[in-house]
Formats: structure tokens, C-alpha cells, sequence
């Protein structure tokens, strides 16, 4: 296993099959982000289908984007809201730092250090294959881990407040991700993951 926990955004974090590249803190005056996204976002508990049964998170989730795309995983449908003002502008800072173009954005609320998510790819069919996804981080600092689906061997990076990681190429077929859960008292996290849905 290997710890970043240092920004170089020309170096690929992944030693093969995909590329993760981590800009480090490219968002200043954080705290009011934070509270501006906390306020006006129109946040609901996730839902997913596990073994057939419909389960509620702690964790909250809501999902904006160009127009009203219709975004399918873990068995429940979301259809995006517009934007609001803060996140077409957080969405143009982050295109214009990474060179890519984002349409959606799914976005989570982790209240503590308890809530995190398990280990998964996105790749739904609804997302451009091999696209980007651009990961911006607000709030309390987390560990973000990645693991090969076949050799399993395991990356770890710190996401700062304000930091921006991107996931890209073939990462999302041969690499899982998740934000493991710590009882080290954390305090809570807002996390936006542009995307790019096809129609």
C-alpha cells in the first residue's frame, strides 16, 4: 500500500491500468463554499437497493447537471436539478483548471468520520466511458483509497479542504474507490464528483 499525501497534478497516482492525477487545494475561501452548499443544495438521504431491500443512508445526496439527465445506480433512478449559480461556477473553475468538460455533478454530505462509502466503480452505463471525473473536496480532510480489481493492490491519498482529484482513462474498469469510514473524530464533508453523462 502507498500513501499521497502530496499535489502533483502531472503525476499519475495509479502505477498502471488508469490514471488519477491530484491537483491539491485549487478553491480558496472554503468555509463560506462550505456553508453556501450546505444551505442551498436540496440534500436528501441516499437510497439504495440491497438484497432486494430499499435502505436509507445517513449519508445525503443530490445530483445537478445540464439538464434533467436521468442517472441509475444502486438500483434507484435520480434525475438531475439545474444548477444552481455556486455550482455552474465551481464547475467552469474546476474545467478550466483540468482541461476537461463536466455536464452533471453528484454531490455528498458525510456528516462525521462514521459515514463513508464502500468500495465500487462508476461505471454505470449512463457515463462516458473512460471519461473524467473530477473529485472537489469540502470540509473536513479524509483518506480516499483505490484498489485493483485483479493484483488488489491498494492506494492512499489524503483529499484536502478545497482539493481536486481526477479520475480518468481506463481507471474506473480496472480500479475500485471509496472514502473508508474512521473512528478518528472527523468533521463533516461535503464532496462534489463532476461527471459526464451520455444520452
Amino acid at each position: 500500500m502507498r500513501l499521497f499525501n502530496t499535489a502533483d497534478p502531472n503525476k499519475n497516482l495509479l502505477p498502471y491500468d488508469g490514471t488519477v492525477n491530484y491537483y491539491g487545494v485549487v478553491i480558496e475561501q472554503t468555509p463560506q463554499i462550505y456553508q453556501a452548499l450546505l444551505a442551498e443544495v436540496e440534500w436528501k438521504n441516499d437510497e439504495a437497493i440491497i438484497f432486494g431491500k430499499h435502505i436509507l443512508t445517513k449519508r445525503k445526496v443530490a445530483w445537478y447537471g445540464d439538464r434533467a439527465f436521468e442517472y441509475t445506480y444502486s438500483g434507484i433512478l435520480k434525475r438531475a436539478q439545474p444548477w444552481t449559480e455556486l455550482l455552474e461556477q465551481l464547475k467552469r473553475q474546476i474545467e478550466l483548471v483540468s482541461g476537461e468538460t463536466f455536464n452533471s455533478c453528484l454531490l455528498n454530505l458525510y456528516h462525521d468520520g462514521t459515514e463513508g462509502m464502500a468500495w465500487h466503480s462508476d461505471g454505470e452505463k449512463d457515463l462516458k466511458k473512460n471519461g473524467a471525473i473530477a473529485s472537489l473536496t469540502f470540509g473536513a480532510e479524509r483518506k480516499f483509497s483505490f484498489k485493483h480489481k485483479e493484483s488488489k493492490e491498494k492506494i492512499d491519498i489524503l483529499l484536502e479542504d478545497g482539493s481536486l482529484l481526477i479520475m480518468k482513462d481506463t481507471t474506473q474498469t480496472y480500479w475500485m474507490h471509496r472514502l473508508p469510514p474512521t473512528k478518528v473524530q472527523h468533521g463533516p464533508r461535503i464532496n462534489l464528483t463532476f461527471r459526464t453523462i451520455i444520452d
